[in-house]
């Protein structure tokens, strides 16, 4: 008997395709040093996790040995709710908020409680595909709309309208967003919200880069300006605080709740299957939330972007080196770990940028993602992580101008 792969999995993608990724691990099995800019995982790129959240965690694993309340540590719910509080969200409630396995766990567990066959949510293209992915493998349709690389990649508001349907059930707002670097502000998240009040839609707010700014730009958190809709808000300390490997994120749950006894009740429930999230690497939640903006934690992020913090001099270093090479252009990101270059089709006839991404990683040990693995539409877009030190990420920005200008497809 073959035992074939569930349907359910059918068009599923997480941001890279499974052939590419595999020739990479060959590449390095084999010895080659292969430039990874495919990843937004801070810790390989020498930023380490503030000291003390380490130093809690190694602490307390002695007293994290067993399972905990399946929503996660009342402590560092208490945080999150605090944290929130901070940032203009009212009335959130610690048993409205779920601790999980990183976010990635938490938004495959809010669509699965949600969604329906054939039920739809609104999620921005260009987009992190965890959430595409999570409402096709829970029978949902997602229904992409855009955004506006014209208007520094802020959502487009009408295309948004027009694509609300009978079957919409939620909106997705990723901000400050993967993989374009766009931070929305208050007018534009604004806007998105007037879609959702007028069609009694669930707000979804990503807002895991919430503290990766640059340009003294600000970040409004989607929760504090929507009091009178369900927001439901995922964040955790992979990023910000470089903790990716910890697997500590959190949803929050915000706004009136009496019409959505049931939705919660769902999430109650896949909390409770996977029994709780990882114990040891909720004990730092507490700390990275409780510090002060005067704390070691919270001051070196911000020493990160600062105009001569590692992070922004990254980002403008990149930004220049992309828009240096011939028939290639990149909207500045004003926050987040990535740039999201146009490569014109006039110039490069790219047709299927996969096969791009394919050949440059073959040939150039650079790897980099498709823009359509990110579900945009056209095959004239890729994403660069913005981590490694500045003269390297420089350099091999300039290996893939030279690489472009003898390129043939």
């Amino acid at each position: 008997m073959k035992f074939a792969q569930s349907t359910r999995l059918f068009n599923l993608s997480y941001e890279m395709p499974a052939s590419i990724a595999e020739h990479a691990a060959r590449l390095e099995a084999q010895g080659h040093p292969v430039v990874r800019l495919d990843t937004g995982d801070p810790y390989p790129f020498g930023f380490e996790p503030p000291p003390e959240l380490v130093h809690q965690v190694a602490e307390s694993l002695p007293m994290s040995a067993g399972y905990v309340a399946s929503k996660g540590l009342l402590s560092a719910r208490a945080a999150v709710a605090g944290y929130c509080r901070a940032r203009g969200v009212v009335g959130v409630d610690v048993e409205n908020i779920f601790l999980g396995n990183g976010a990635s766990e938490l938004i495959v567990m809010a669509m699965t409680a949600l969604l329906d066959q054939g039920d739809e949510v609104l999620i921005p293209a260009p987009d992190f595909p965890v959430w595409t992915a999570a409402v096709r493998l829970n029978g949902g349709r997602a229904v992409h709309y855009h955004c506006d690389e014209a208007s520094d990649w802020y959502p487009d508001l009408a295309d948004i309208a027009a694509k609300v349907s009978a079957r919409t059930r939620a909106i997705v707002i990723i901000n400050p967003n993967n993989p374009t670097g766009a931070v929305y502000p208050p007018e534009v998240v604004r806007g998105i919200l007037d879609v959702a009040r007028e069609h009694n839609l669930i707000v979804f707010s990503d807002e895991i880069y919430d503290k990766i700014l640059y340009d003294a730009v600000t970040h409004t958190t989607t929760a504090s300006l929507a009091p009178d809709l369900l927001c439901l808000t995922v964040n955790g300390l992979s990023k910000a605080y470089r903790c990716a490997g910890f697997r500590a994120g959190w949803l929050t749950v915000s706004g009136p709740t009496n019409h959505a006894t049931g939705y919660l009740d769902g999430l109650t429930i896949l909390a409770g299957l996977r029994r709780c999230a990882n114990v040891p690497a909720q004990q730092a939640i507490r700390i990275a939330l409780a510090a002060s903006d005067s704390d070691q934690a919270n001051q070196s992020i911000r020493d990160l972007t600062l105009p001569s913090g590692r992070l922004q001099e990254q980002r403008d270093r990149a930004w220049t080196a992309l828009n240096a090479i011939p028939g290639v252009s990149c909207v500045k990101p004003r926050g987040a770990l990535y740039a999201f270059p146009r490569i014109d089709p006039k110039v490069y006839p790219i047709r299927d940028d996969e096969q791009f991404v394919l050949d440059l990683l073959l040939q150039e040990k650079i790897h980099i993602v498709p823009g359509t693995g990110l579900n945009w539409p056209a095959a004239d877009h890729v994403r660069i992580v913005t981590l490694p030190p500045a003269d390297e990420l420089e350099a091999t920005i300039g290996r893939i101008g030279t690489f472009l200008a003898g390129y043939r497809q």
